[in-house]
């Protein structure tokens, strides 16, 4: 049987299979049924147990999961913000896509610092110069 593969994004996928889901009450909207229905979902990914993703992307994801991460090193997220148990499974997977989304973005390449040419520099010193100049001109007038 083949394994159901969720994509994430370009040729990045997780398996169906690397997720465990588990259903919870949930509160809010909803009258007594919140009371009877688990609708709430926590959705567990454990990225180290995956086979599919790099472990570049694990240790970005890892870093943006923050308090999502727990110490069995999955990611939990708790999914209750709709009162039917679908929408809450969708919303959770939809969130978990998103945070490995984020993280298969390469890091911004660090910023080389640049010294200012000498023609700025030379600019900037006789702006500075014209600027002093006006400034000295504002003085009090004295007859000689």
């Amino acid at each position: 049987m083949a394994e159901i593969r969720i994509p994430i994004s370009g040729d990045l996928y997780i398996l169906q299979s690397d997720l465990t889901e588990r259903f919870i009450l949930s509160g809010g909207a909803g009258g007594q049924n919140v009371n009877k229905i688990a609708s709430g979902v926590q959705l567990r990914y454990n990225p180290r147990a995956a086979p599919t993703l790099p472990f570049a992307i694990i240790a970005r994801l890892e870093k943006l999961a923050g308090q999502r991460l727990n110490a069995a090193g999955e990611i939990m997220i708790q999914a209750t913000r709709f009162r039917t148990q679908e929408r809450n499974r969708q919303d959770a997977r939809e969130r978990l896509i998103a945070l490995i989304a984020e993280a298969a973005k390469p890091p911004p390449p660090k910023r080389k610092p640049t010294r200012p040419s000498m023609n700025a520099r030379r600019k900037r010193m006789d702006s500075k110069t014209k600027r002093g100049n006006v400034k000295q001109l504002r003085g009090r007038v004295r007859d000689d």
